[in-house]
């Protein structure tokens, strides 16, 4: 069976590609490019996972207008990048990183390309237990989204959106990484810096202490390596 994978180039989307590459699919890879800060970075990793593992089919999106509408620092210079929040300190809130419905736009161009190349399986990496406290990372979205799914394409498609990690810890997507042997060092997770990682945002803050966690040492090149899981 045909699976579509949404590949940002981030180490859970390279996770995700592993498992569903490991279950048999055949697959193929989505990358959205938004107006993100590290666009031409992720772009990078995309293109490199794509060939590791040897996915042919590739679709690349230009989905700018996410930059035009704003309202995220991932996009909007003028806006400060949430650094670390390990522990929820923002009290509930939302971070500056938060994209407004990114992953609704996401899933519903995965869902037009699966519908007309028969795929009948869609990849994404979302994270509700270890993530940033984002709305469309949660499970109850993605639930809702596949009766939309079933409900908004032709009577004979059948197209389900699986998501794998959902539930899980990044240290234990780490650990399912070494598992099943994936390239760490293609995948990009920095939310500011497309040099060296920058170590201190929440995307990178959350992935080095998961590498922490695990006891192995991320591979990717960082301006700053704290040390986070002693971080209270």
């Amino acid at each position: 069976m045909k699976a579509v994978v949404l590949v940002s180039g981030g180490m859970d989307s390279l996770v995700t590609t592993a498992m569903a590459n490991n279950q048999g699919f055949t697959l193929a890879a989505m990358h959205v490019n938004y107006g993100q800060r590290t666009w031409q970075k992720e772009l990078e990793s995309f293109r490199a996972i794509c060939d590791y593992y040897h996915i042919e089919q590739r679709l690349e999106v230009n989905a700018d207008f996410l930059a035009q509408i704003g309202g995220s620092s991932l996009t909007d210079y003028s806006m400060t990048v949430s650094g670390a929040d390990l522990q929820g300190l923002q009290g509930g809130g939302i971070p500056t990183s938060y994209v407004p419905f990114r992953n609704a736009g996401f899933l519903s161009m995965a869902v037009s390309w699966a519908e007309v190349i028969g795929a009948g399986k869609i990849f994404i990496g979302a994270v509700e237990e270890d993530s940033s406290g984002y709305p469309d990372c949660r499970k109850v979205f993605y639930d809702a989204f596949n009766t939309v799914i079933a409900l908004g394409t032709k009577p004979e498609t059948a197209i389900e959106i699986l998501t794998p990690l959902i539930e899980m810890q990044k240290s234990e997507i780490v650990r399912k990484g070494i598992e099943l042997k994936v390239p760490f060092e293609l995948s990009w997770s920095c939310y500011k810096s497309e040099g060296k990682a920058c170590g201190i945002c929440d995307s990178c803050a959350r992935r080095l202490r998961a590498f922490e966690l695990v006891g192995v040492c991320d591979p990717i090149d960082y301006e700053e390596r704290p040390q986070y899981i002693t971080k209270h």
